[in-house]
C-alpha cells in the first residue's frame, strides 16, 4: 500500500464497544488536530481490521487531520463472537452503530462522519448509511447482493461453497435501498474476481449526487497493483476532505 505517514503524524489508541453483549475491538487512530471529523473503516467478510487498505487509508487521512477507526466486527480479528454463528448483514450494521455511539462518546456528538467498507463492508455501510447519515461514504469492491455474488461463485469454482454464504441468514439485496444515499465514490476493479464489477456499476446507478465511479483498469478485489493502491489512497483522502468542512450538526439517532 502507500507509503505510510510519519508516526509523529498520528495516535493509535485502543479502543473498546459493546453491541449485542459482544465486547468488540478496534484501534482509533487520531490526528494532531482538535476536534476532528472521523471515518469508520468495515472490513471485507473474512477479514478485520488489520487490512493494509485500513492501515494505508488510516494513516493519510490522519496526516491530513481526520480520525480513523479500524473495527474488527463481530466474530473477527480481536472481537468476540463465534464467526459463522453471529456474522450476518445486520448484525454488521449494529457493530457501526454502536462504534458511532461509543465514539460520540469518546469525541463528542454529533460526528463529522465519513464511512469507508471494504468488500462485505462497503455493503454494510450502504446498508447503516439510512441510520447513520454519514457526510461523505467510500465503497471498494462492494456487492450489491448476496444472489448474483454467489451465483458467480458457483460459476467461477466447482469447490462447495462456506456453509456461511448459502445460510438464510446471510442473503441480502441493497438494491431498492439506495435511492437516498449520497456523497458517494465507488472503487471497483475492472475485473474484479470475486465481486464483478457490474456489482459496482449498479451501485453508482442507484444512488444519487454526489457520486463519483472510479474503475481500476484490469483491477482485482484485492487491489494488487501498485498503482491501484495509490490511486485507492489518493482518491479516498480526497473525498473524504469534504469533511473538514462542515460544521457539526444535531445528534442523529442509531
Amino acid at each position: 500500500m502507500a507509503s505510510p505517514a510519519p508516526q509523529s503524524a498520528f495516535e493509535q489508541q485502543p479502543f473498546a464497544l459493546t453491541c449485542d453483549d459482544l465486547r468488540l475491538s478496534a484501534v482509533l487512530h487520531l490526528p494532531p488536530a482538535e476536534d476532528p471529523p472521523v471515518v469508520i473503516g468495515s472490513h471485507g467478510l473474512y477479514s478485520n481490521g488489520d487490512s493494509p487498505k485500513q492501515i494505508a487509508l488510516a494513516e493519510r487521512l490522519n496526516a491530513s487531520g481526520i480520525a480513523f477507526l479500524r473495527l474488527d466486527h463481530r466474530g473477527c480479528g480481536q472481537s468476540e463472537g463465534h464467526f459463522e454463528v453471529v456474522t450476518t448483514l445486520d448484525g454488521r450494521v449494529r457493530d457501526l452503530q454502536a462504534a458511532v455511539r461509543a465514539l460520540e462518546h469518546r469525541l463528542g456528538a454529533p460526528l463529522r462522519l465519513g464511512l469507508f467498507g471494504s468488500s462485505f463492508g462497503g455493503s454494510t455501510c450502504l446498508a447503516a448509511a439510512a441510520a447513520l447519515r454519514p457526510e461523505r461514504m467510500v465503497t471498494l469492491a462492494a456487492p450489491i447482493d448476496s444472489r448474483s455474488l454467489i451465483e458467480t461463485a458457483r460459476q467461477r469454482s466447482a469447490d462447495p461453497l462456506p456453509p456461511l454464504l448459502e445460510s438464510e441468514a446471510f442473503q441480502f439485496d441493497l438494491a431498492d435501498s439506495l435511492a437516498d444515499v449520497h456523497d458517494l465514490l465507488v472503487i471497483h476493479g475492472e475485473y474484479d474476481e470475486v465481486v464483478p464489477l457490474e456489482h459496482g456499476r449498479r451501485i453508482f446507478g442507484a444512488v444519487r449526487d454526489p457520486k463519483q465511479l472510479i474503475v481500476n483498469p484490469g483491477g482485482d478485489h484485492r487491489v494488487t497493483q501498485p498503482e491501484h493502491q495509490r490511486t485507492f489512497v489518493d482518491a479516498c483522502q480526497n473525498w473524504f476532505e469534504h469533511l473538514k468542512t462542515i460544521p457539526r450538526r444535531t445528534p442523529r439517532s442509531c
